[in-house]
């Protein structure tokens, strides 16, 4: 494999056109609505899709949500051997409500019936892996590193606005850190994203804090080079999964080779066009989107695409679909 992800798939459904949220005692009409697998899938599609050999370690649920997670996950390439299937366990869900280019987000689900380091167990050979740190040392992420596998990690919010230092100790096994500024201030005590990036590179090899709107930052902490990659102007509908699509794109460019700055501004560019689309995973960009937005913007600075946008016709996307169902009715 070149990328290897564990975590926790989610059926995403997001109601897309509100206005805004509906009071106490009142219905409010969406527009629209989408439905694709999210969490960690959103990774793992954004990583299929720039053409990464990519397997996924994650629990499914026997029910009608999970059986059309995994059949949307197959579709899209993804490799679920490491996967396991449970039954008396339902689908984690969550409900986006896309509003004002933002969205609310509500979340039930229960403890997979598997702790994370249970889902990896044969530890599949791969140039890559990705983690979400979550203060527990999983012994798979130690193992892959010591394989020779180049660790990417990534944490999550932290209800308890606590923010314990001691969360990130498992980033001595990781090669690069891809929060964003808010994450990232919250944990290295600091007060602006630059600050939080140079307090982080004194951790890991490669540290990059994610700035929304804003661009990126990144810096190497073996060179000492730091570099910066602007905004990327697009009409933002859903920001769903964008910076899993971040990830992935700074995962690819760096297998690829790439210098640092062409990793940041190639990650930053794929999850500027992930925010186009409604939905987490399918929002995510292939090479036939890439090669249409380079066709129209000529900045120098994106030069570098014209030896990566591979030759031939356009790929294969498949956008959130507009209702949950197996794929036989679909047809």
């Amino acid at each position: 494999m070149d990328l290897f992800v564990s975590g926790v798939v989610f059926l995403d459904i997001v109601f897309t056109g509100l206005h805004r949220l509906p009071r106490p005692g009142e219905e409010t009409w969406a527009p629209g609505m989408g439905s694709s697998p999210g969490g960690i899938a959103n990774l793992a599609v954004a990583a299929s899709r720039l053409g990464l050999q990519t397997g996924l370690g994650a629990a499914f649920s026997t029910d009608a949500y999970g059986e059309f997670c995994r059949d949307v996950l197959r579709e899209q390439d993804v490799d679920l051997r490491p996967s396991r299937c449970f039954e008396d366990w339902h689908s984690p869900v969550t409900v986006s409500l896309a509003y004002e280019r933002d969205r609310s987000m509500i979340t039930h689900g229960h403890p997979a019936p598997v702790g994370p380091d249970g889902l990896v167990g044969e530890l599949p050979a791969a140039r890559a892996a990705s983690v979400s740190l979550t203060g527990e040392r999983l012994p798979w992420v130690r193992r892959a590193a010591r394989s020779g596998t180049l660790v990417f990690a990534d944490v999550g919010w932290d209800d308890s606005a606590e923010w314990p230092a001691a969360a990130l100790d498992a980033l001595e096994d990781c090669h690069a850190f891809l929060p964003n500024a808010v994450e990232a201030m919250h944990y290295t005590r600091t007060d602006s994203p630059r600050a939080a990036l140079h307090r982080l590179a004194d951790r890991v090899p490669v540290a990059v804090v994610t700035c929304g709107a804003d661009g990126a930052l990144a810096i190497d902490a073996a060179t000492g080079e730091t570099v910066s990659a602007p905004p990327v102007p697009v009409e933002a509908l859903d920001p769903t999964g964008a910076g899993d699509v971040f990830t992935a794109g700074f995962i690819a460019a760096t297998l690829w080779q790439r210098p640092l700055r062409e990793r940041l501004a190639f990650a930053n560019l794929v999850a500027a066009l992930s925010v186009r689309h409604f939905g987490g995973s399918l929002s995510a960009p292939g090479w036939s989107d890439i090669a249409a937005w380079r066709a129209t913007v000529r900045d120098e600075a994106y030069d570098f695409l014209d030896d990566l946008v591979p030759a031939g016709g356009p790929s294969r996307i498949r956008r959130a679909m507009a209702t949950i169902a197996r794929l036989p009715d679909a047809a």
